[in-house]
């Protein structure tokens, strides 16, 4: 999301407008996700305040549990989120600029109702990196040992975001995945770079995380084709589950 409307980047740039995010929400309850993740990326970026407004009516309208995440910076802002009835946040720019609000809010608000988001770039030299999507630059941050600090510090999910993977169709970052799913007991939902069921049956047959995240694949067509909000019904998304490549 982006000043109020939905919106869908590649590799974290060039946001292209795809709808109103309360008729998208409208149209994903018939679907019965499991879950919706409204990030408001120019929340950080902007250093602007959180859209309440418009998280509020998404809320009323959203019969799907809600993650929400983007300018989160206080205990306040979390308190009035949750308020609303969003059923989780993404902690993301914050985690990695103060991680003592981290724990603070995983003590008040408890661990599963707290998500580290990580961005994960590759260098050119192919070394995952966190990137931050705030500077637009890779930090130095050691990437394994900021993912242990997370799970030491409580986060009940981590949602891995690969920015290499945005938006390109051309499937998850299943290696960086496998690695880092392997070295947490959190949960982790893998997001950046489905086009296909085949993407998702890679991440779930390679790896250990608990969840695969879809953008494009739920707002266009298909590849360089036109919006269409869609989205695989249940019977289907346990068809694809259960199926193998």
């Amino acid at each position: 999301m982006l000043d109020g409307n939905l919106v869908k980047t590649r590799k974290f740039k060039e946001p292209k407008y795809v709808g109103d995010p309360i008729n998208a929400v409208t149209i994903f309850n018939d679907k019965e996700l499991d879950e919706i993740i409204l990030l408001d990326i120019g929340c950080s970026k902007n250093n602007t305040e959180i859209n309440y407004d418009i998280l509020e009516k998404v809320v009323k309208e959203c019969f799907i549990p809600l993650t929400y995440g983007g300018g989160v910076q206080t205990i306040d802002q979390m308190k009035k989120i949750f308020s609303l009835g969003v059923e989780k946040i993404v902690v993301n720019n914050s985690a990695i600029n103060n991680p003592k609000l981290l724990k603070e809010a995983v003590k008040m608000f408890g661990s599963q109702s707290i998500i580290a988001g990580v961005d994960v770039k590759k260098s050119f030299f192919k070394k995952n990196k966190i990137f931050s999507h705030v500077s637009g630059k890779t930090l130095n941050k050691p990437l394994e040992k900021y993912f242990i600090e997370l799970q030491e510090i409580g986060v009940g999910e981590v949602f891995l975001n690969s920015v290499d993977g945005d938006g390109t169709w051309e499937g998850y970052d299943v290696s960086t995945n496998k690695a880092i799913s392997k070295l947490l007991n959190v949960p982790i939902i893998a997001c950046g770079g489905a086009g296909n069921h085949k993407h998702i049956h890679s991440l779930f047959n390679s790896t250990d995380v608990m969840a695969a995240a879809l953008g494009s694949m739920a707002v266009y067509q298909k590849k360089d084709f036109g919006v269409l909000i869609n989205f695989p019904l249940k019977k289907e998304r346990e068809r694809i589950l259960y199926e193998r490549v």
